[in-house]
């Protein structure tokens, strides 16, 4: 999302920026995708914050193997826990498995000042709106 874009939108806090280790535990929250219930989760990866909706694109289920694991062995991809559809962490893009050319919904986010947060879009919007 481009930076004149960003003002336009309210950020939303999401989690301590220490919170995110290199390649480590995922921070999940919830979202509204399409007016439904969703969870979602930011990582660390390559020093960069990434965040996805927790759905996997072969079939829509929840990837993580536990609360915030979604990183293979080696911690090189993110890989459903379900049938092994593999992603590529830093564009979403599904790398191998049933997934085919489909790749994981991207949520906007930014890192400042110690802080991470998030973008709502037209589709992903928070829980609780004011």
């Amino acid at each position: 999302m481009p930076d004149q874009d960003k003002a336009a939108v309210p950020a939303i806090a999401l989690c301590a920026s220490e919170e995110l280790q290199e390649r480590g535990r995922a921070h999940s929250f919830d979202v509204l995708q399409y007016r439904e219930p969703a969870r979602a989760f930011a990582l660390r990866f390559e020093g960069q914050v990434v965040a996805y909706l927790n759905r996997c694109a072969h079939v829509p289920t929840e990837m993580d193997w536990q609360e915030g694991e979604f990183l293979d062995r080696d911690k090189k991809y993110i890989m459903c826990s379900i049938h092994g559809a593999v992603y590529d962490p830093l564009t979403g893009r599904c790398v191998t498995g049933m997934c085919g050319r489909m790749g994981l919904t991207k949520i906007e986010v930014q890192e400042r000042e110690g802080q991470v947060y998030w973008y709502p879009s037209r589709d992903t919007k928070p829980v609780f709106e004011d």
